[in-house]
Order: structure tokens, then C-alpha cells, then sequence
């Protein structure tokens, strides 16, 4: 194995949390910084473009294509599993969505006795990474690297579902990310004029000159160099070399709710039995590597349209393509600037709940999933969330190979809470799409139908239905029980010079889409390397 050489970091994955942790460490020139990539560079087509998530999910060149493993009350389903390949990671392919999450989220992540981490702490580091394209205004910052905008296209259809909710007590507000996201409002994208705006543009591509800043692709990380109790470096494997590269100061995990507990496992830290299992020698018994596993479960209802248009039509035609491709080309506007959803809303699904528990995210079109051709009629999907689910899964290594890809088991709706949530929540879709203000376009329900009403058969359709929206968080979680892997400060426990700095580090999921979350955390996290430095 040949030494790569000699850094005071090194980081491990450069998605949205490794791309500001590269920035914020390289910050002092002497300071040396390595950044690992397993997969290669943003360079392809459609990451620039928004709607260019429609051919980066499910493509190999820029997604792992991941499988999670069949769930029972998923009918039984394996499902796609998607996480970015390349620089910037799932932000090169995400929804773009920018969402803090709700006050509550934090709060109780402090009340598990992280100390640091409530609304109020975190909020600050939420600003001043936000560049708000209308300045420092509705509780954004501005000035910041993450460039936050308004959605520049519009649909008659989702102005009418805006209406509808409001029928049904969904009040509509000005934007979400308020502390309590209750109404219904456009979701603010990270794109700048029309362009998707990536970790890798944000945070890496600025500092890439700093000569003190290296940044390697198609690194694949096979282990941590374990001395004892201290971690010294990592082993990665660049085309058919094996290499080793030494951290002074401390190795960052930032690899994802996947990778970084995979690569903790490989080299010997996780639940022990599964370490001896796959033959690999248990260095440190941290029970808590890999479970707690758990994601936003989608509910795709559909309906068919009339009279008004959706992305469905003018994708199907032609002319509507070429329209399309041209105002983009013009005005950087239209349909190709769109992630999947614009519009979003949050309700509670019973009053019992303390906050909204829900969420919908509306969309101008219709498939059976993404990859597959939209529907050649008119049609939309108010796709909705249980925003806080019980069910908890894992990810575990297969064996002692790192190109292996591990189990990824999520458990969807075996909690019968959430299996109550979500009944509730296609009961509450219902009503949105039979109030007056939609019934113009004679919506007509297709998935699962309108047939299906008792409470088995629609926790069974829910299960039919619901897919992911590619969120796992909580693999590493923090707290300090005796299944927590970081400590507040996302050190390792039991473990010197190793942190876990990305959502796999979250006890529980945030109040809906999770790159902004990640992004704080990765601010948050490297400010404490640099005190602790």
C-alpha cells in the first residue's frame, strides 16, 4: 500500500457537508486538507440543469443506485435508493428544496441532552449561510454561499391546490422556514437564475485554487487506520492502487447516512456480532453504528386533470418540448427550472399532534416513478409525509468487502402509528382535491382510486404507493446513550480524532427535505474542528 501522504484532515465524501468542510478547514493556508470523493466530477449535463433530476436519479454516472431491502408493509417491495455520485454528492441531484425544518425538530435533539443544538442556536448558522435572493428578509440571511430563490415558473393547477388547502384550513403563507411551517406556501429552491446551486458551486468550487486544499474523485475509502484508540488516517483505493493517507488532527466522516456507518463497520467499529459475522475484526463494539435508520415515506396519490396544463402535456408534445428548451435557453424560466415539487404544505393529521406532523409536496405532473415517462394525459400528485415516523431500520455491511454495498433495511410503515398517519394523511388529501377550487379541472383520482376506503385497504395502498424522497438521516445519531455513535460535538465515542459530520448524525428526522439541515450541521461541526484545533 502506497502512502498518499500527509494531512492535518481528512475528509471522507464530498456531498453537501464535505464541500463546506473542505472550504471552512482550508480557510488557514497552513492547515492541509484532503478531500475524498468516491465518485467523480459534476461535470455531466443535466446536474446544472433543475429538471435534470429526472435523468441523474437511476443513472450510474451520477447516482449509486442503491436498493433497500424488501419492506413487508411496502407490499413487500424492494425500492430505488438514490444518493449522488460525484462532487457535491445528493445536492448534484436533489429537489433543491430549501428546508430548515421546524423549531421543534431542534429542540428536541437538546432536550436528548445534546447541548447547543436548539432552534434558537442553530438558527444563526442557518443565516449566515443563506444568500436570499430578496435580501435578509423573511427571517433569511443573505451574503452567505447557499443562494436561496423563488420558483420561476408557475402552474394554474398549483394555484388552485394553494385555494383548496386553504378551504380545508391550510391557511397560505409567505414562506416556510419560520420556525413552524404550518400553511401552505412555494418552497425557495437552491438554484441561482434558473441553474441548480450545488455544494460543489457553493463551497468548492471557490476555494479549489488554495494550494494547501487537494481534491481526489474516484477515491473509494476501504477503512480507517485504527492505533489503539486514536485514528491516524484512511485507506482508499484510487483505480487499482491501494493508498493510504495520514490525518495529524482528525478524520471527518462526511460519506452520507450510508456510507459513513458502511465505513465504520469496515474497519472494525459497529454492533460486534455483525462485525464477526461478516469476518471483520471488532477494533471498537459501537452497537449503535448503522440502526436507527429512518426516511420520509411519500404517499403518491394521482389524479387526472382537465382543461388546465400540467408538465405531463407539455413533455408529451413536441412543440411543448421545444418551448420548453427555448425559454430555458432564453430566460433561464419554464418548466426545466422546476425541481420535482414547488408547492409544499404542512397540516397536522389529527389535532392531538403539537405541531404540523404532515407535509405535501405538490406536483404539476404524474409517473409511476421517477425514471419511468410522465403519464400521457393531463395530471397532478399531491404527494404527501408523515413528517416525524416511528419505524426505524438500519444499514449493515454484507461482508468485509468495501465495494459490497450493504443492507439497507428502512421498515416503512411497521409502526402502527405511522400506518394511522398515513390513512389519515390520504384522508386529508381527499379533501383538498374535492374542494371547490379544484373542481373546474374535474379532478379524478386514479391511484389508488376512489374505490378504496376502509382503513385496511388504504393502509394497504399506502403501502403500494409510498416511496422514498430520499432522506435517510440517524445511522451515526448523536446523543449519549448507549446506542449514540457521536457525542454533541460529533466525535466518535469512545474513539480519538474521528468525527461524524453529516445527517447520519441527526436523532431524528427534521420537519421535511434534509440538505439544509446538513449544511448547518456541516457549519456547525467544522466550527468546532477549528475551536477544538
Amino acid at each position: 500500500m502506497r502512502e498518499f501522504g500527509s494531512f492535518d484532515y481528512v475528509i471522507v465524501g464530498a456531498g453537501s457537508a464535505g464541500c463546506l468542510l473542505a472550504n471552512r478547514l482550508s480557510g488557514d493556508p497552513n492547515t492541509r486538507v484532503l478531500l475524498l470523493e468516491a465518485g467523480g466530477r459534476d461535470d455531466y449535463f443535466w446536474i446544472d440543469i433543475p429538471v435534470g433530476y429526472l435523468y441523474t436519479i437511476d443513472n450510474p454516472r451520477t447516482d449509486w443506485c442503491y436498493k433497500t431491502s424488501p419492506d413487508e408493509h411496502l407490499a413487500g417491495r424492494s425500492i430505488h435508493y438514490a444518493r449522488g455520485r460525484g462532487l457535491g454528492g445528493c445536492s448534484s441531484i436533489n429537489a433543491m428544496i430549501h428546508m430548515r425544518g421546524q423549531k421543534e425538530d431542534y429542540d428536541h435533539w437538546a432536550a436528548l441532552g445534546n447541548r447547543g443544538w436548539t432552534w434558537d442556536e442553530v438558527l444563526p448558522l442557518f443565516q449566515s449561510l443563506e444568500d436570499y435572493q430578496h435580501g435578509a428578509v423573511d427571517t433569511y440571511g443573505a451574503g452567505g454561499e447557499l443562494r436561496v430563490e423563488d420558483p420561476r415558473v408557475r402552474w394554474e393547477i398549483l394555484d388552485a391546490w394553494r385555494a383548496a388547502a386553504a378551504e380545508c384550513g391550510i391557511a397560505p403563507i409567505r414562506v416556510f422556514n419560520t420556525g413552524d411551517n404550518t400553511g401552505c406556501a412555494y418552497f425557495q429552491m437552491n438554484q441561482k437564475r434558473g441553474v441548480r446551486w450545488s455544494a460543489t458551486k457553493a463551497f468548492l468550487r471557490p476555494v479549489l485554487h488554495r494550494k494547501n486544499l487537494t481534491v481526489v474523485t474516484d477515491a473509494h475509502v476501504t477503512g480507517l487506520q485504527i492505533e489503539g484508540r486514536t485514528v491516524s488516517g484512511v485507506t482508499f483505493r484510487a483505480g487499482r492502487d491501494s493508498r493510504f493517507a495520514k490525518a495529524s488532527r482528525e478524520v471527518v466522516l462526511a460519506a452520507g447516512a450510508i456510507g459513513s456507518p458502511q465505513i465504520l463497520q469496515l474497519s472494525g467499529v459497529g454492533p460486534g456480532g455483525l462485525l464477526q459475522q461478516c469476518g471483520i475484526p471488532v477494533l471498537h463494539d459501537l452497537p449503535g453504528v448503522g440502526e436507527n435508520l429512518h426516511d420520509h415515506l411519500q404517499i403518491r396519490l394521482q389524479y387526472k386533470v382537465s382543461g388546465v396544463k400540467t408538465l405531463n402535456t407539455m413533455a408529451n408534445s413536441l412543440w411543448g418540448k421545444a418551448a420548453m428548451g427555448l425559454e430555458y435557453l432564453m430566460f433561464r424560466t419554464g418548466p426545466l427550472t422546476m425541481p420535482p415539487s414547488q408547492l409544499g404544505a404542512f397540516a397536522k393529521s389529527d389535532p392531538s399532534q403539537p405541531t404540523a406532523n404532515i407535509e405535501w409536496h405538490v406536483q404539476p405532473l404524474s409517473l409511476d416513478k421517477f425514471g419511468d415517462p410522465l403519464h400521457p394525459f393531463p395530471a397532478i400528485t399531491p404527494s404527501v409525509c408523515n413528517l416525524r415516523p416511528a419505524s426505524r431500520g438500519w444499514v449493515r455491511v454484507k461482508s468485509a468487502d468495501p465495494f459490497t454495498y450493504p443492507e439497507i433495511k428502512l421498515n416503512y410503515l411497521q409502526a402502527p402509528e405511522d400506518r394511522k398517519v398515513a390513512v389519515d394523511a390520504i384522508r386529508a388529501t381527499r379533501r383538498i382535491m374535492a374542494a371547490k377550487a379544484l373542481a373546474k379541472y374535474r379532478p379524478e383520482e386514479f391511484k389508488p382510486g376512489a374505490a378504496v376506503q376502509s382503513q385496511a385497504a388504504l393502509e394497504q395502498a399506502a403501502g403500494e404507493l409510498g416511496t422514498t424522497i430520499f432522506h435517510p438521516i440517524g445511522t451515526c445519531r448523536m446523543g449519549n446513550d448507549a446506542l449514540a455513535v457521536v457525542d454533541e460535538r460529533l466525535r466518535v465515542r469512545g474513539l480519538e480524532r474521528l468525527r461524524v459530520i453529516d445527517a447520519s448524525i441527526m436523532p431524528r428526522i427534521t420537519s421535511g427535505n434534509t440538505n439544509a439541515p446538513t449544511t448547518m450541521i456541516a457549519e456547525k461541526g467544522a466550527r468546532m474542528l477549528l475551536a477544538d484545533a
